[in-house]
């Protein structure tokens, strides 16, 4: 399944920056299925494909992302576990976060930019350097990395019921444990 994820968001996107983190926000969905109980699988490949169609739908609403990815995915097939937490993960299309998955999904997603931009910047980019310290240095910095909205961070972790930097630190550790994933070096 994870395999079959990666050949499909690789077919519908080019931009290695929106692979990178479509790869990041799947490895913390599998470290969180790992800890709650869900298929790491299913999980991984939702966390791989939940931005596949942006690059060509930015737009939101029923012509764009993510609906144009969750309408192949039912057509493909897919969990409907998987789309329905595609969609939720997008708060403009009013799709309930019911399921651990779906609450997972968006708890990483804002997170998992800030950790990849706060990588970024670091002179020896490598993810294992980096502390929850300067994660919560750049957190606070509001004009570090402005596309990622803080307040669907801190929603995030709130939804899931558990602390905005226990959660920061679970899915930090989860990305330094397969640093490849950031396809830096």
């Amino acid at each position: 399944m994870v395999e079959q994820a990666r050949e499909l968001m690789q077919a519908w996107t080019q931009s290695e920056s929106l692979r990178r983190h479509m790869e990041v926000v799947g490895v913390a969905l599998r470290a969180h299925a790992e800890d709650r109980g869900g298929d790491p699988d299913l999980w991984q490949a939702t966390g791989i494909l939940h931005d596949f169609d942006y690059e060509n739908h930015p737009e939101p609403g029923p012509d764009g992302h993510p609906a144009v990815g969750a309408a192949h995915l039912r057509q493909e097939g897919w969990p409907e576990t998987m789309v329905d937490a595609i969609m939720g993960h997008a708060d403009y299309t009013g799709t309930p976060r019911t399921t651990e998955l779906a609450k997972c999904l968006y708890a990483v997603d804002e997170l998992s930019g800030l950790i990849v931009a706060a990588v970024l910047v670091r002179p020896d980019r490598d993810v294992e350097g980096l502390t929850l310290k300067s994660l919560k240095k750049k957190f606070k910095d509001k004009a570090f990395a402005k596309g990622v909205h803080r307040e669907d961070v801190q929603r995030g972790a709130d939804d899931l019921g558990v602390d905005v930097w226990e959660h920061a630190q679970f899915v930090l550790e989860a990305i330094q444990r397969q640093p490849d994933v950031l396809n830096l070096h």
